[in-house]
């Protein structure tokens, strides 16, 4: 009785309009009232929120998100675009290969799709136009590539699920996430290759060497982030936590280096930070009472004992959870989807034997397609409001993009040595 309240009430707030960590927090409060006393009932969903917030960890997201609020308006997208450019600005659809390069890089320091969408199409799909491409195929390009940067870190998503699994190593998950990150961007640059030809876009001039290096040395204290804060991480210098704060500290640094943020601008900035966090952190708060009422009521336990039935195949059952998951990205935001459905998969797939690193790495790429997708894909919408163009106009291009992304996704999840090598060669 409980399990049908706590999913027709989400369901039905979310499809009247109530956005989604409201609909989370009331739907869960809904199926407390159904078993014990109004006041329990609100002291525990209050009480579980305040329980799930309290992490040293969850500490890093707001850092990590203002570290990357300051580089949005530092000036690292467009050193990281030009280093790019003389990269693969010269094969077969050139400057697709720019965009994805650039959104890899700035999203795995900045942490954020979003803000990699936005950064970098907003310099990008001019660009494009410019040399003969299409403003769709522009934004399709950014959307899914900007999204690849969630696996390679520093990624708050990686954060939140290492706090949803009950404390999986943060510096595991770090090291887990650069090759299937890689690997999504990779099999991206082929589609995007392939269509470039078939449509006749063009490939920008071969970078002379002293191009490269300039472009490289302009973009390299940029790319140091990235060293500072996971190599600091690996060795044991600091912990996630206080990598995010180091980050804060090198982004407002670099930036003043650079000389595009001002003491001024610094007010805005924060209070950016500000909203994100709050939001992120509501999320959080109610994904958490959810998860525990889920785990009052035996839900992931009943769950794994279904799926064990279904099949003893270890093939067949990550095919179900990957279509499960992909459905539900599709109408739910990435945050509160990683806090809810870890607890209710991760006891089939380590009842199956599978490590909860690389389940980690499997979730998030399987959400990022989410992310991409209407009704609630965030980088999408700002991917086509940066490009100017509509969502019907950027299906086609986008298809064979999603493609890649499954692919890469199969992949990952069929060979786990591709999410632990790394962990295990550094001895997590």
């Amino acid at each position: 009785m409980e399990i049908l309240i706590l999913v027709l009430s989400f369901l039905i707030l979310l499809a009247i309009g109530v956005p989604v960590a409201w609909s989370i927090g009331i739907s869960s409060l809904l199926t407390m009232l159904a078993g014990i006393p109004v006041i329990s009932s609100f002291t525990t969903v209050a009480q579980r929120m305040a329980t799930g917030l309290d992490s040293f960890a969850l500490l890093a997201i707001p850092f990590f998100i203002l570290a990357g609020q300051i580089m949005n308006r530092g000036g690292i997208a467009r050193r990281l675009v030009k280093f790019a450019k003389t990269l693969v600005g010269s094969l077969p659809g050139g400057l697709a290969h720019v965009n994805i390069i650039a959104a890899m890089l700035f999203g795995a320091i900045a942490g954020s799709a979003v803000a990699a969408a936005s950064a970098i199409g907003s310099f990008m799909t001019d660009e494009m136009e410019k040399e003969g491409y299409s403003r769709q195929f522009a934004a399709a390009v950014n959307i899914t590539s900007s999204t690849t940067g969630l696996t390679i870190p520093p990624s708050n998503i990686l954060i939140v699920y290492s706090l949803a699994s009950g404390g999986v190593s943060i510096a595991a998950l770090f090291l887990a996430g650069y090759l299937p990150g890689i690997l999504t961007g990779v099999f991206l640059m082929i589609v995007a290759a392939i269509w470039a030809k078939r449509k006749g876009f063009p490939a920008g001039k071969r970078s002379t060497l002293n191009e490269v290096l300039r472009s490289f040395l302009d973009a390299f204290p940029s790319l140091l982030l990235l060293l500072v804060v996971i190599g600091g991480i690996v060795a044991g210098i600091f912990t996630a936590t206080e990598a995010s704060a180091a980050a804060v500290l090198y982004c407002l640094v670099l930036t003043f280096i650079y000389r595009e943020v001002d003491m001024k601008d610094l007010p805005e900035i924060f209070l950016s930070s500000v909203g994100t966090t709050a939001i992120v952190m509501l999320l959080i708060g109610t994904s958490m009472s959810m998860s525990w009422i889920m785990a009052y009521e035996n839900i992931p336990q009943n769950i794994t004992d279904i799926l064990l039935s279904v099949s003893d195949s270890k093939v067949v059952i990550l095919l179900i959870i990957n279509l499960t998951l992909l459905f539900v990205g599709v109408f739910m935001d990435m945050t509160p989807a990683v806090l809810i459905f870890t607890p209710i998969f991760l006891p089939v797939v380590t009842e199956m034997g599978m490590d909860p690193t690389h389940f980690g790495i499997i979730m998030v790429l399987n959400l990022c397609i989410g992310l991409c997708t209407p009704p609630v894909g965030s980088v999408l919408f700002v991917g086509v409001g940066i490009a100017g163009t509509t969502i019907e106009k950027v299906v086609r291009p986008l298809l064979p993009l999603f493609v890649a992304m499954l692919v890469a996704l199969i992949i990952v999840t069929y060979v786990p040595g591709l999410s632990l090598w790394l962990p295990k060669a550094f001895g997590f």
